[in-house]
């Protein structure tokens, strides 16, 4: 049996183990456990906050200084034979000592550490130290011992198990950090102990549900083990022998519904309960049967193919002791409401928490989970080589529960780097994780977790010898677009499974306004601080292409209004061009979801939680049903249930709204399958491109299509009515907004964020065709002026820029 003592995590101090540019109290910082070196210093006013302004540049110092955690706690004689002293996790590099006697070192922020320490615990009155390294002067010692690797960035995350994002990336600060990152304690035992149980939750070839479990037993003598395994109201009941410290079950479980992703249907999750001797251990599982088609990278649950409407997902702090379950669970809700139905998460962060994990398994959301490699030649000597091998074969079985976890991916971007980008040459035969991604890691998964299929990295196409990049084959990442060419290029080719794609825009008004305390201008050297991307700003004018016209130098405003439009308007084109090839193509993972701070980037929520219309864009096209067109046809989309069945009207109108041509036919698109429709000539040829516009209507769906970029259409003054009136008799119910057009108006906007930053609209980038209303809701705020809602630059559209 088996005591958990309560957590140590009172009393800490934080001392530095060198000369330091701020002043620390003579006996130490109070510290704060969970956390980091960063929280503690800004929770003391001794470092200024790293995510506003420039801040981050005068903090490099935290992550080349040591540390040392201290906190003196009381134990008294428990009735048991062992004690371990149990760490859920150190960032990264510690030397841990007890009573002034060293129990053990750590150098991996992915895993957690157990040390006995039973023979120094004394009655009374005992001292606790974590002395930690600073992680550059590790990562760089290793480097120099081991030969540089190749990567995106001249920092040393390869050499290091440790969130890659720390050091950097071209969406996030360089903030170093150092700490006790998740909870420590005291567990005692005597005679036997469970030490991890890996709980598999399938279904067989029948379809019946199944639980495979094996339980992981660590003891201190032979004896007989004796216990149980419940789910469902079945029991298994067991009996070990003396010297056996594995056991595995295998048992039907009838009477379980199977799991699905929110697209395909429920969520049933059932307790496990896992008994040995006296000790319990609880979880949760659902059952569900994964399979990878590896040429087309088709993933099926239940024997039922899914098409991925995904986000990648970024560790939404930079400090993780600062995410809530309740953040991330707003953050997953807002995938969720956005129609999302997988989230990656991204090789260059972290496993993340089981809260994670348990949330995604509430809300249907699948998870693919990158091991954490990425942008980089890996070494494979050790200490790195065990690190990793560690690391995997922990979190293997933390996450088996969850039956929203659908993949293992081995890296991020490593096998595209080793054969495209130059790596070779450099390395001259060192090795670069070959060996983790075709060796290793697949042995692990097929050792502790068969339920679920692995693969090897993305963009990758099934083969080593195969260019990673292949189109016809498994996974791609499609970055020429942003980087170098128009987004017209997502239509060039069809795809078999989009793992990466993207384009920039600034956070919301807000956001920006709170992270920059100057000028909000895209000259200002605060706001240029707050991109990270190589040559961002730039690429940001020069992606607005033939689409929008470039904004007015200065014209902050506009900058803002277009960018953001455009962020949006790009990666819907693309996600409009893979779904409308279902099923050759069945997957598009949007690069990104989330931020982690206040920064301009490809999130669709900032880093302030705030949806940019991004997120707006991806609610349309992320949609069960979606109407295309392209290549002169209709296309559409329907990835429901049930079938799509009505009257389809096609109107070619001028953008006066007068009809200048008209079809209808009864259609009907099964489900889960696509329908295309060639437009008659009629419908697919203009008179005047600039002057007209396509309109499809179908079971209330509407898309509205025009033959011209915007920059070409001769679109209205916009003209229209706007009526604000507040929801109810009590303010805090917000406010309704009617707009009702007297011209077309293009891509209608509200921003309530910039009257009060708890401001939030329900809706956005609507065009409305003259004499027609949108009604849009405002929430979280009461505002001192509420007609402004009804003006720029709150109220925007894209006649605003282009027209006479």
């Amino acid at each position: 049996m088996s005591l958990r003592h309560p957590p140590l995590n009172d009393g800490w101090t934080l001392t530095a183990d060198g000369p330091v540019p701020v002043e620390l109290p003579a006996g130490g910082l109070p510290a704060t456990v969970p956390g980091c070196v960063h929280t503690d210093l800004l929770a003391a006013g001794l470092i200024d906050d790293p995510y506003l302004d420039d801040n981050e540049t005068r903090l490099d110092w935290i992550g080349r200084t040591d540390w040392t955690y201290r906190t003196d706690f009381h134990w008294s004689q428990d009735g048991h034979t062992s004690t371990d002293l149990c760490f859920d996790g150190l960032d990264t590099v510690a030397t841990v000592l007890l009573n002034g006697t060293e129990v053990g070192s750590t150098a991996n922020q992915h895993r957690s550490y157990r040390f006995p320490v039973r023979h120094l615990l004394r009655e009374g009155a005992n001292t606790l130290q974590v002395r930690f390294t600073a992680p550059y002067t590790y990562a760089e010692a290793l480097r120099e011992k081991l030969g540089d690797r190749p990567g995106a960035y001249a920092e040393p995350y390869a050499f290091i198990r440790k969130m890659a994002c720390n050091f950097g990336w071209d969406w996030g600060p360089t903030l170093v950090t150092s700490g006790i990152g998740r909870p420590v304690a005291l567990d005692s035992w005597t005679g036997h102990r469970i030490a991890a149980v890996t709980v598999l939750g399938d279904l067989d070839d029948a379809g019946v549900p199944r639980l495979s479990v094996t339980l992981d037993v660590e003891r201190d003598g032979p004896a007989p083990l004796s216990g149980s395994v419940a789910v469902v109201g079945r029991c298994v009941v067991f009996v070990g022998s003396e010297d056996e410290d594995r056991l595995s079950f295998t048992l039907p479980v009838p009477d379980a519904e199977p799991w699905w992703p929110h697209s395909h249907g429920t969520q049933p999750l059932y307790d496990v309960t896992v008994r040995l001797g006296e000790d319990t251990w609880n979880g949760r599982t659902g059952f569900r049967g994964v399979a990878l088609e590896r040429e087309a990278f088709r993933i099926s649950v239940n024997g039922e193919p899914v098409f991925v409407r995904g986000v990648n997902w970024i560790p939404d702090d930079c400090f993780p002791t600062r995410l809530t379950r309740q953040r991330i669970s707003d953050r997953l809700d807002q995938a969720v409401a956005a129609h999302v139905n997988l989230v990656r998460v991204w090789g260059g962060g972290l496993y993340e928490s089981d809260d994670f994990y348990e949330l995604c398994d509430e809300k249907g959301l699948l998870v693919w989970q990158d091991f954490p490699f990425a942008c980089a030649a890996y070494p494979e000597e050790q200490p790195l080589y065990d690190e990793v091998a560690a690391e995997v074969r922990e979190n293997l079985v933390r996450l088996s529960p969850h039956p929203s976890l659908v993949l293992w991916c081995g890296n991020n971007e490593n096998l595209e780097g080793h054969a495209d980008w130059g790596w070779q040459d450099t390395l001259q035969g060192r090795t670069w994780g070959y060996g983790y991604y075709h060796d290793l890691l697949p042995a692990l998964c097929a050792e502790i977790d068969p339920t679920r299929p692995y693969w090897p990295g993305s963009p990758y196409s099934g083969s080593p010898e195969l260019p990673p990049q292949d189109p016809s084959r498994g996974t791609v990442h499609l970055w020429d677009v942003w980087n170098r060419v128009d987004y017209r290029h997502y239509a060039d080719t069809a795809h078999r499974f989009v793992a990466e794609f993207g384009f920039q825009g600034p956070p919301a008004y807000a956001t920006l306004r709170r992270a920059v305390s100057g000028p909000l201008s895209p000259e200002s050297p605060l706001v240029a601080h707050h991109q990270k991307a190589e040559g961002g700003d730039a690429k940001l004018l020069r992606g607005l292409g033939d689409h929008l016209p470039q904004p007015r130098p200065g014209d902050f405003d506009d900058w803002h209004w277009l960018t953001q439009l455009n962020q949006a308007r790009a990666v819907a084109f693309g996600i409009r061009h893979f779904r409308s090839h279902t099923p050759y193509c069945m997957g598009s993972v949007v690069w990104q979801l989330n931020d982690c701070w206040p920064v301009v980037s490809w999130a669709a929520v900032d880093g302030d939680g705030r949806r940019k219309p991004l997120w707006y864009a991806l609610r349309q096209v992320y949609a069960d049903r979606l109407m295309a067109v392209r290549d002169g046809s209709l296309h559409l989309v329907n990835d429901a249930a049930g079938p799509w069945e009505g009257t389809l009207r096609l109107t070619r109108r001028g953008l006066d709204g007068t009809v200048l041509a008209e079809e209808e036919r009864v259609v009907s698109t099964a489900s889960r399958d696509v329908t295309r429709i060639p437009l008659p000539a009629s419908l697919a040829t203009p008179e005047d491109g600039t002057r007209e516009v396509l309109v499809a209507e179908l079971d209330g769906v509407r898309a509205v299509e025009f033959y011209e970029e915007d920059t070409r259409l001769a679109l209205p003054e916009a003209r229209y009515d706007v009526s604000v009136v507040a929801q109810g008799d009590d303010p805090a119910a917000g406010y309704r907004v009617t707009v009702t057009a007297r011209t077309l108006l293009r891509d209608l906007a509200l921003f309530p964020d910039r009257l009060d930053g708890a401001a939030e609209v329900d809706d956005m980038l609507v065009t409305l065709l003259p004499g027609e209303s949108a009604v849009f809701h405002v929430t979280g705020a009461v505002l001192e002026d509420p007609d402004a809602l009804g003006r720029a630059p709150v109220l925007r559209c894209v006649n605003d820029v282009v027209g006479p």
